[in-house]
């Protein structure tokens, strides 16, 4: 009698590498798509998706070519990827398109604006209606009405780590990833584990031949080939009245973004040359209070709530970095910069759909294929 064959193995989980807002979103989509998932996460407040302002800015922020594209269809998933979260966590995510307003010294500032085309032109009337109070400097403006915010910090996160465990995804807190571990038999060795260093100290080697890179701006440390380089920002908050700022103002360097209870969050510095130098500093705060006054004058006198710093990733060209990576087997999601809340749902959407198009599943869109060859991690060479 011929021996029987052994029982198929199942696959193993995809592992996250990097519990931030890429991470958890990315989990959370392949779990949908009956995924095993895993996210070893080394420390998570210290991830971007929890100090950014949460702006869905794509023409605000002045976005061009191939990243306002992505930007533009990432804005369009917004609402049903939202309601999806929502659905599966029970938790509101803070979603709201309450428009925003850039205000400029000028009416030719404005017209030079490289997304004007896409808002509704404001003198300074239009400004003192949309935005009463703000500043003498401010004369003319621009209203994108299809831009607007998500409460990232107190709801997205929270709702999306909820969805996650509904659907069954494993989480390793506190676990440094040391090292991507290669089959070294091959001239282009495949993953084959991922070496941590767990929160009570010790090193092992788990078992991995998928895994998604979205550490940020920590993602070169493992990868370093990837132009991937931290640019500090610091922002804070305040408590102001209810509905005290209907729209989202984005002037030069600072941002006022009111939340839908009256904190008014203010943001951000840009310090490409503080590296991952921890901590505020009165010359980043002073920053932030000088733009505060300038773009709405009542609120420098509202009550501070907290104070925070987080680590942007940066590319050369402030794009992310989507798709296959330089190892078979891992994937990237990393290297938003400004835009990692705006473009988390299309990145969790088209580089799941990647990963199962990979596996065999069904073929990528033309649109996610072409999304994906314009943000490859090698575009720079």
């Amino acid at each position: 009698m011929a021996p029987s064959a052994p029982p198929a193995q199942e696959p193993g989980p995809i592992v996250i590498l990097g519990g931030g807002l890429m991470g958890l979103a990315l989990a959370h989509q392949l779990a949908r798509r009956d995924q095993p998932v895993q996210v070893i996460s080394r420390r998570r407040s210290e991830a971007a998706g929890f100090v950014a302002a949460g702006m869905l800015a794509p023409h605000a922020e002045g976005l061009s070519g191939d990243l306002l594209a992505l930007g533009q269809a990432s804005l369009a998933k917004i609402p049903a990827w939202v309601a999806q979260i929502e659905a599966d966590s029970g938790l509101s995510c803070g979603y709201r398109p309450c428009g925003i307003v850039v205000p400029f010294a000028s009416a030719a500032e404005r017209n030079a604006h490289p997304t004007s085309a896409y808002g509704q032109r404001l003198d300074r009337r239009g400004l003192e209606q949309e935005v009463p109070g703000i500043g003498e400097r401010w004369q003319a403006g621009l209203l994108f009405e299809q831009d607007g915010q998500i409460d990232n910090r107190r709801r997205l996160m929270r709702a999306l780590e909820r969805a996650c465990v509904e659907l069954g995804v494993s989480f390793e807190e506190g676990s440094t990833v040391l090292e991507l571990v290669r089959n070294g038999s091959q001239p282009n060795g495949a993953l084959t584990g991922i070496r941590v260093l767990d929160a009570a100290g010790q090193q092992r080697t788990l078992a991995c031949s998928q895994a998604v890179l979205a550490c940020g701006a920590w993602s070169s440390q493992l990868l370093p080939q990837l132009r991937i380089v931290p640019v500090k920002g610091q922002m804070l908050s305040l408590q102001g009245p209810r509905q005290a700022l209907r729209r989202v103002l984005f002037g030069p360097g600072t941002y006022l973004v009111s939340r839908h209870d009256g904190l008014l969050v203010v943001g951000a510095t840009s310090e490409p040359e503080a590296g991952f130098g921890e901590g505020l500093t009165p010359r980043g705060q002073r920053q932030l209070q000088e733009g505060l006054t300038a773009l709405l004058p009542e609120a420098s006198s509202w009550p501070p709530m907290e104070r925070w710093w987080g680590c942007r990733p940066c590319t050369p060209d402030q794009g992310p970095l989507l798709g296959a990576g330089p190892i078979p087997g891992i994937w990237l999601a990393c290297g938003h910069h400004r835009n990692g809340v705006l473009l988390a749902a299309i990145t969790a959407d088209w580089v799941s759909r990647g990963i199962e198009a990979a596996q065999g599943g069904a073929p990528l869109p033309l649109e996610a294929a072409a999304a994906l060859e314009a943000f490859r991690w090698n575009r720079f060479d």
